[in-house]
């Protein structure tokens, strides 16, 4: 016998002229996540309904998609209170004790108002049950929406991960290292519905073929949540050997950090990304302090996403552990950002000094290459053999 699962949309609701759009993404979305799987997939304006035999895991798949409020196993009846009572005594657990009905008449032309149908249906589960009312803190919530095709009913709701249907907001590319915050600014742009693609810089020997692999398993996590990533690796060797051959210590991570904004901007233009997005958390670092980041972000008019850039460190780590990359970003294997670091770097650069410094060396051919030999990795199904 097949099982019935219903998705309630949430904020999509909100959306009016736009709704449809969202809607038909999200059910995009929800087509790509269950590919394989024996499901009917039907939906209207409010609800959308999935008709499938396992429904726990079905449901586990959901919780990863945004665009979904939350999610119930459905039991569909006819638009009679006994039908209603009947199956309602059949799911409700035996080994709870205390109850409470909700009605939600989605069918305005249904006769029985909900807090009368409410009241009707829950005296009559009395009459028929050892069940206790309890209206405050109830062991079971029983749910009735009355619809024009019929009556559904469940007791338990399924917390789903909100936001946008990805997809609806345009494109970004997300500046992804090894570290805790980027892969999480990554998961909350992808909740506000931006299709998101990934560049990360290596720089071997300096950083090595694990350091690498950790960021692909991290993508591999993201797009649990999306399943549209692409992963873009930059050759950044060059680029930082010239950088600590050609400028002062205290201004390495700056001038590196502008180079990285330099191509991330350059390559989001080449595959028609609107925003880059990146992981600075505000004086996390000394490249992140609010003089570090206006020289930093003068390289670029292109709008700069940092969706953590006011949490505090230990908020940031309870989303990564949520998500499940904190494990995988605590792996330690050294990027970029971490090698040829100084004792003492600058906090509040000067942008006519880090002009100066620049002209030292031939940044620009550095940086044709470095886009030109990037390498995009598609498929994380594959097997790396070196993955962590």
């Amino acid at each position: 016998m097949s099982e019935l699962i219903m998705i309630k949309y949430g904020e999509l609701t909100t959306k009016k002229a736009n709704r449809k759009i969202f809607i038909n993404t999200l059910t995009q979305n929800v087509e790509k996540a269950l590919k394989g799987e024996n499901v009917q997939i039907t939906k209207d304006s409010v609800r959308m309904f999935i008709k499938c035999q396992n429904a726990k895991s079905i449901a586990s798949k959901l919780q990863k998609i945004f665009g979904i409020h939350s999610i119930v196993i459905a039991y569909k009846v006819n638009n009679t209170i006994n039908d209603v009572l009947n199956k309602a005594l059949q799911i409700m657990d035996k080994n709870k004790q205390t109850f409470k009905v909700i009605t939600k008449r989605a069918d305005k032309n249904y006769p029985v108002h909900s807090m009368e149908y409410s009241r009707k249906l829950g005296g009559l589960i009395l009459k028929n049950s050892n069940f206790k009312v309890d209206v405050h803190n109830p062991d079971i919530t029983l749910t009735v929406e009355i619809r024009t095709e019929g009556t559904f009913i469940y007791t338990n709701e399924i917390k789903g991960a909100g936001g946008y249907p990805v997809g609806v907001a345009g494109k970004g590319l997300l500046m992804l290292s090894g570290g805790i915050d980027s892969p999480v600014a990554g998961y909350l742009t992808l909740k506000r519905g931006v299709n998101t693609e990934a560049l990360y810089f290596e720089s071997p020997p300096h950083t090595s073929l694990e350091a690498k692999n950790k960021v692909i398993s991290l993508t591999k996590i993201l797009n649990e949540y999306s399943g549209k990533i692409k992963l873009h690796i930059v050759p950044f060797t060059k680029i930082q050997e010239a950088i600590f051959k050609n400028c002062p210590d205290i201004y390495m991570i700056t001038i590196m950090r502008r180079m990285m904004y330099r191509i991330a901007a350059l390559y989001a233009e080449k595959i028609g990304a609107k925003i880059l997005i990146n992981g600075e958390s505000i004086g996390q670092v000394a490249s992140q302090t609010l003089d570090s980041m206006v020289c930093i972000n003068s390289v670029t008019n292109m709008p700069v996403i940092r969706p953590v850039a006011c949490f505090d460190k230990l908020e940031i780590i309870d989303i990564a552990k949520k998500i499940n990359t904190y494990e995988t970003s605590i792996l330690p294997y050294e990027d970029c950002c971490t090698i040829f670091v100084p004792k003492h770097p600058v906090i509040k650069p000067q942008l006519n000094k880090c002009i100066e410094y620049e002209k030292n060396f031939d940044y620009q051919s550095l940086i044709n290459e470095a886009i030109n030999n990037i390498e995009t990795i598609t498929n994380f199904e594959e097997n790396f053999d070196d993955l962590l």
